[in-house]
């Protein structure tokens, strides 16, 4: 009995404020759920790397780091992985622990530069591969932009424009008895329905926009057919295409880098896509490898790789530089997809601005047509 008074007295003589042993876990679950960006995670992947190379051991260069952060969510999984490597886990382990920080990718690629012992090198690569997703991704979001603000701005005003203005200039048709042009009858009938079934105008693209977010985050064969359907559109399916091919090949390449086995990094790239159509490719690839077959005849059969990348996958087997053939694919692909994003937003832009312009023309010729004949009636009498 006194035995168990002494052990439990330390925890009655804690601090006031300071968590129960009991709480700690919980208290340390909620510390580690908020959300991290990606560009934290690369700037922590160059230090890391350069800290590593310097001779620094893990556990003292996350000490470092995790001192040097920002109080917030990433500076309390630092503090985590700290504690684990200090602890004896290998590092990739205690990263695995943080999927929703470090993907599978991130802790593979450290388990390879652990097992070969270049982790500062394999970081560096890590570090560059993020660097240049990040740059792709703002690229698109930013060309994305000012369409979108055109397109909001234009339903914005149109919207307006059809549940204010139209129905003022209709009283003002009724009350001089005038025969309408067509143009003028379609836009007044558009007004009407819209004032009157306003909650299906506004309303049922919700509904389908609420659905087709559902469905794609639950239904695969729904998923499949969305993304099969994009890779077939005209203009949009090549850049797509390519950009699924840039994405493959940069992945594979820097995990054949980092000397993760092909076997192993085929599933890493398959569960790391998107896209229903590249999973299931790559799968078949894998499939084929595991029963002894090279990689680039697999490769050419599921029809996502044109003749080029086969040939240079073929080259780079038979040469033993498959990783240098891979980068060199993502590279051009890459360039390929960033200036034909270029283009295609160039060409947008003044599309969108043409659209806006007819609608609004369309709008202003139908309301005036009649005012039109309404002057001519007052003129005349």
């Amino acid at each position: 009995m006194a035995k168990k008074i002494q052990r439990s007295a330390p925890r009655t003589a804690a601090p006031a404020g300071a968590p129960t042993q009991a709480g700690a876990p919980a208290a340390q679950k909620r510390r580690l759920g908020g959300r991290v960006s990606g560009q934290l995670v690369t700037d922590f992947t160059l230090q890391l790397a350069t800290l590593s190379e310097a001779g620094i051991p893990i556990a003292k260069a996350l000490s470092i780091l995790e001192g040097q952060a920002r109080p917030g969510p990433f500076k309390d999984v630092l503090g985590a992985l700290l504690e684990d490597v200090s602890a004896g886990t290998p590092l990739s382990e205690s990263l695995s622990k943080h999927p929703k920080v470090f993907d599978r990718l991130y802790s593979s690629m450290v388990r390879a530069g652990e097992a070969g012992g270049v982790l500062d090198a394999v970081l560096t690569r890590q570090a560059e591969y993020m660097e240049k997703v990040r740059e792709v991704r703002a690229k698109v979001v930013g060309a994305l932009v000012y369409p979108t603000v055109i397109i909001c701005v234009a339903c914005a005003v149109v919207t307006a424009v059809v549940l204010f203005i139209i129905p003022k200039f209709e009283e003002i048709f009724r009350s001089f008895h005038i025969t309408l042009p067509a143009m003028t009858r379609f836009l007044l009938d558009g007004s009407t329905f819209t004032l009157k079934y306003w909650y299906i105008v506004f309303g049922l693209p919700l509904v389908l926009l609420v659905a087709h977010i559902m469905l794609l985050r639950r239904s695969q064969p729904y998923r499949y057919r969305i993304h099969q359907l994009l890779l077939k559109l005209p203009g949009l399916g090549p850049v797509l295409s390519r950009s699924l091919v840039a994405s493959f090949a940069r992945t594979f390449g820097t995990l054949i880098q980092a000397g993760v086995p092909h076997l192993d990094a085929l599933g890493i790239v398959r569960d790391a896509t998107r896209n229903e159509l590249l999973m299931e490719g790559v799968e078949d690839i894998r499939r084929t490898v595991r029963e002894g077959e090279g990689i680039a005849r697999p490769m050419g059969e599921t029809g996502l790789f044109d003749d080029l990348v086969v040939n240079m996958v073929d080259v780079g087997e038979a040469t033993g530089e498959l990783d240098k053939m891979l980068l060199k694919v993502a590279s051009a692909y890459e360039k390929q997809v960033d200036r034909t994003i270029d283009t295609m937003f160039k060409l947008v832009e003044p599309a969108l601005i043409l659209g806006v312009a007819a609608i609004v023309g369309f709008i202003v010729v139908a309301l005036f047509l009649p005012l039109m004949e309404i002057m001519k009636g007052i003129q005349s009498a």
